[in-house]
Formats: structure tokens, sequence, C-alpha cells
């Protein structure tokens, strides 16, 4: 049960301080969801791991990914700015 709730006020924190420090929380929010899903899978596949704590541990490893990601794709901006230019150093978050 502790594990559990060290889980909680782990995503908890993370889920308020992530939007804090990134630009967007789109991301952030997407980047939770992804690894909380993934999360749950390891948990029912690991023994001694619940699914829930697996879905806490990987919603606030997620967070994180996403608060610290920033900028788009190469490919997205390579598409649209000329390299090099200071269109393009912003697109990628430069």
């Amino acid at each position: 049960m502790t594990r559990f709730t060290l889980g909680l006020a782990t995503a908890i924190a993370v889920a308020f301080a992530a939007p804090a420090a990134a630009g967007d929380t789109k991301q952030v929010v997407k980047g939770a969801v992804v690894g909380g899903a993934g999360g749950a899978v390891v948990g029912a596949v690991v023994p001694g791991l619940s699914v829930g704590e697996g879905a806490l541990i990987g919603g606030a490893g997620g967070a994180v990914v996403g608060a610290v990601k920033k900028g788009k794709s190469k490919s997205y901006c390579r598409a649209r700015y000329a390299v090099g230019t200071l269109a393009y150093r912003r697109c990628r978050g430069n």
C-alpha cells in the first residue's frame, strides 16, 4: 500500500509541476497517458508489480518525458521551413 501511495503522490506532483515547467500541457498529458498505458501492461506482466502501480509509475515517467521533449520533429519542420533559418530553429524548439 505504501508503494501505491508513493506512486500516487509522485504522479500528482508531476502532473502539477510539469505544465508549469513545460510550454505545452497537451504534450505532457499525452506523455502521461501513453506512459500510464504502457506501465499498466508492464504491471500486468511483471510479478510483484500491480497494474495500478505500473500505470502510476509509467504515467509519471511519461509526463516527465512529455515535459522535457520540446519542438516538432525534424521532418515536420524541414517540410515547412528552410533548414538553418530562424523559423526552422523556432519550429524545432532550439
